[in-house]
């Protein structure tokens, strides 16, 4: 028998070493030479870059970057904190997002038209962002539609979500949340509906019903949108005030019930900190719940001699670590467990965009269409204007 290659339509699958698919597979490549990651002048060449630039690049940095990474950040923060801070450059010509794509979308939203914002390396992602995509969620809110309940139904995305995501929302009269104000998000939420669908965080969504709303579970139901009708009954929708989309983070869902029990038996007193993007059991096992902002203030104003284990990205734990010796500060789990796309922003990747942009040259711009930013801007404006 013969082998075929399969006929090339739009559900033909690559052979593995088979040609590239640029729709599928951003960053695979880079024009030009990317330094090699045992080039011992790095971090010369990038101190080097950086100084040529001036004040033309605003380097952020993401708390889940690598060191090598975050040593050449202006400024750290979580994902919308960063946004801001870049909205507040408008004389930096080029902000280099080390971050992930949702994050640079963000930013380019949030700042002028004249500014450009680089992503080191497109492919790094974001595998929640990733669980919900606009024709997706487009085909739930058609369900809500048929069903009569859609104007019962108000959308609030996390962050943490795609810019066409986020212009969906705005487009239907709903609003952004962080892992900080979900609570007021959701309280502004339910007075404007009686229902809310929540993108694209499963965890951060109960956890705030449930812990801070006074919800009980059973008020909240899960569509996986890979089911027919999301798996659940027309009456399950009709009854549930939280509908909550089938994503999580591969990095805060890693962490269990067994991690908790686990890290008690073994540091006797151990302060209990995470993020509240974990499982619920994992969240209500916990002793405090909150956002990157608010775990670093916790451990910052921590008494010396306390011990913590931190149920968030590795790379922000062994700084804290660094940070405060006169603490004991551990990972909540014992498998190491970096977010993988976050950490596809390496040093080799930051000199080449910083290189190539003394050079004249402008890589990985990220750009947001205006109609889609226009509508995205409209659920972060409503965010801000939340009490």
């Amino acid at each position: 028998m013969t082998w075929a290659e399969p006929s090339s339509t739009a559900t033909a699958l690559l052979l593995l070493g088979r040609g590239t698919d640029p729709d599928t597979e951003k960053g695979v490549e880079c024009p030009g030479d990317l330094p090699a990651p045992s080039d011992p002048d790095l971090v010369e060449r990038a101190r080097r870059a950086k100084a040529a630039l001036g004040d033309r690049v605003f380097v952020l940095g993401h708390h889940y970057q690598r060191d090598e990474v975050i040593q050449f950040a202006d400024v750290t923060g979580d994902s919308f904190k960063l946004a801001r801070e870049a909205a507040a450059r408008p004389d930096a010509e080029y902000i280099v997002f080390c971050g992930v794509h949702f994050m640079a979308e963000s930013a380019d939203i949030l700042t002028s038209d004249r500014q450009q914002v680089v992503l080191p390396d497109l492919a790094a992602g974001c595998s929640m962002a990733d669980m919900a995509a606009l024709v997706q969620v487009e085909k739930a809110w058609d369900h809500f539609t048929e069903l009569g309940i859609a104007g019962d139904v108000v959308p609030v995305t996390y962050m943490n979500s795609t810019a066409d995501i986020k212009g969906f929302v705005g487009r239907r009269d709903g609003v952004v949340c962080t892992s900080s104000n979900a609570e007021t998000a959701l309280k502004w939420s339910f007075e404007q509906g009686s229902k809310v669908f929540f993108l694209p965080d499963q965890h951060l969504g109960r956890n705030t019903a449930v812990l801070k709303l006074g919800m009980s579970l059973d008020d909240c139901v899960l569509y996986d949108p890979h089911k027919p009708a999301g798996g659940l009954t027309d009456q399950q929708l009709r009854d549930a005030k939280m509908i909550l989309w089938r994503g999580h983070c591969s990095v805060h869902g890693r962490f269990t019930l067994d991690s908790v029990r686990d890290v008690r038996e073994r540091v006797p007193g151990v302060n209990v900190l995470v993020h509240p993007e974990c499982k619920h059991e994992v969240v209500t096992a916990a002793d405090h719940v909150g956002s990157t902002e608010y775990i670093i203030r916790m451990i910052e104003a921590a008494p010396a001699g306390s011990a913590w284990a931190v149920g968030t990205e590795l790379n922000l734990v062994r700084r804290l670590a660094l940070a405060h010796p006169d603490k004991q500060i551990m990972f909540l789990d014992r498998n190491v467990c970096y977010c993988s796309t976050m950490n596809r922003i390496d040093l080799p990747h930051l000199v080449w965009a910083l290189e190539e942009l003394v050079a004249g040259r402008v890589p990985n711009v990220i750009t947001v269409d205006a109609d889609t930013a226009h509508h995205a801007r409209v659920a972060l404006d409503r965010m801000l204007a939340l009490p």
